[in-house]
């Protein structure tokens, strides 16, 4: 097994007021030549956003573009109209493609936080698609749950892509023993709350790990945890 930790203190950071992004994977003003991705992830941002703020329209071509949304309440309107409420447990992808724009702005009295992912298509130039599930907190404890696969289902969003994306929340002393498909080589963890072992190295809040040749990943919570499991191909 290979491996990579990215604490939380060591990622990119770009704070405007209104907006305040943290990069654990190279974007917008962060550059770091040794974390450029990690495999077909392309970008793996921890966003919070100021009531009344948000991103207005802008484009976007052949990504696949994930929003795990982990507090408050944003709108997405985009050029395909859709015009959708995205709140707190919910998630959120847009395959690109041949192109689209879209805006999204915080619509409640809170802060926003959410998961901005981008991960590399299997096929480009498709026709752009959108889609959105909820998955209540409260119906997913003590169990990893399939949040983005690329076997379409009403359980999960679909992906252009041989990638698979599963939510974690576990009580303290609960252990996960998590299998890669054949087809991938890698798999990119990320502790949103508590804290756990992932094959023996420790990770507190916020921090991730990146594991590669290895086929199975055990995570153990120390601590009650919410944690996002990525796992996708080295390449296409």
């Amino acid at each position: 097994m290979n491996h990579r930790i990215i604490r939380a203190a060591e990622r990119g950071l770009k704070d405007i007021g209104w907006l305040q992004s943290n990069f654990s994977l190279s974007f917008s003003n962060y550059y770091n030549p040794e974390r450029t991705g990690f495999g077909l992830l392309r970008v793996f941002n921890d966003d919070f956003v100021k009531p009344g703020n948000g991103f207005g329209l802008h484009a976007h071509a052949n990504m696949e573009i994930i929003s795990v949304m982990l507090a408050g309440r944003m709108n997405h309107i985009d050029s395909m109209g859709y015009r959708e409420e995205v709140a707190t447990d919910s998630v959120q992808i847009m395959s690109a493609g041949s192109g689209l724009r879209h805006e999204e702005h915080n619509i409640g009295d809170d802060e926003v936080n959410f998961l901005q992912i981008w991960i590399e298509p299997k096929l480009q130039n498709v026709t752009p698609r959108y889609q959105k599930r909820s998955f209540p907190a409260e119906k997913r404890k003590n169990q990893l749950t399939t949040i983005v696969s690329n076997e379409e289902g009403t359980a999960h969003v679909w992906i252009n892509q041989n990638a698979k994306l599963s939510l974690g929340y576990f009580d303290q002393g609960q252990t996960v023993d998590y299998a890669l498909k054949p087809l991938n080589k890698c798999v990119f963890v990320f502790l949103m709350e508590g804290e756990v072992t992932v094959n023996g190295q420790l990770l507190n809040k916020r921090d991730s790990i990146g594991l590669w040749d290895t086929d199975l990943v055990q995570i153990a919570c120390s601590q009650e945890s919410k944690f996002i499991v990525i796992e996708a191909p080295i390449n296409h």
